[in-house]
């Protein structure tokens, strides 16, 4: 990771944001100093193109805390096991309560994947997946109960996260093709996390567009802009 880089944007926020992009962390792990203002504006230069400049800087003790975590989080093969056991116990309880659904763990290295079919399904999956995705974190946090070093938990209904991947997918490249034509960014309604990714890594070597995240969650959305 980049230990400081300098960002432009036509506010103070859109410069952050991009300065965050580069160095991929939050806005916690950096200190921020504005070079340029947007308040600092002469009159004969309120015709030129509003350009903020921001110098962004990660906290030397984040960098420290991020190796020393990095070195130490090994997930091992006992992990996984009770893990599973754990996931396990919990999805038959689950199953025998609401019926009409049947389940699958498989091992990883690091993680464990579940994939939930059945005629009851469906209703586990909600509104763009927030269902699903709160049952995941549940999921998680009783899969990794009492485990020395966390083990990560993906969970899939019915296929749906695959297909919500593909549906973004498209999404981004029809987006590129609009601001490739037009010259104005779009901004994308609030997404989770894992979609953000997929709109960023689909479009991370476009030639014509750049992509990057605003706002907090749960209402953090994807920009894309023209380069």
């Amino acid at each position: 990771m980049e230990k400081s880089v300098i960002a432009e944007g036509k506010t103070s926020n859109e410069a952050i944001e991009n300065g965050l992009k580069a160095l991929k962390c939050s806005k916690e792990d950096v200190e921020v100093k504005i070079l340029e203002s947007e308040d600092k504006r002469s009159f004969f230069s309120i015709l030129e193109p509003r350009v903020v400049k921001v110098q962004l800087t990660v906290k030397e003790h984040n960098k420290k805390n991020n190796i020393k975590e990095h070195k130490e989080y090994i997930v091992t093969e006992k992990d996984i096991n009770d893990c599973y056991a754990n996931i396990d116990k919990f999805l038959k309880e689950l199953v025998e309560k609401i019926g009409q659904i049947d389940y699958s763990l498989n091992k990883g290295k690091e993680e464990i994947n579940i994939l939930i079919s059945g005629e009851g399904s469906a209703k586990l999956i909600g509104y763009r997946g927030e269902t699903i995705n709160a049952l995941q974190t549940i999921i998680s946090a009783i899969g990794n109960k009492n485990i020395e070093n966390r083990v990560k938990v993906l969970l899939d209904i019915g296929g749906y996260k695959e297909k919500r991947k593909e549906i973004l997918k498209e999404l981004a490249r029809k987006l590129e093709k609009t601001v490739k034509r037009n010259g104005k960014k779009i901004i994308l309604e609030p997404m989770l996390p894992y979609e953000r990714k997929i709109i960023h890594t689909e479009l991370q070597d476009s030639k014509y567009v750049t992509t990057y995240s605003i706002g907090e969650e749960p209402k953090r959305r994807v920009v894309i802009d023209k380069k």
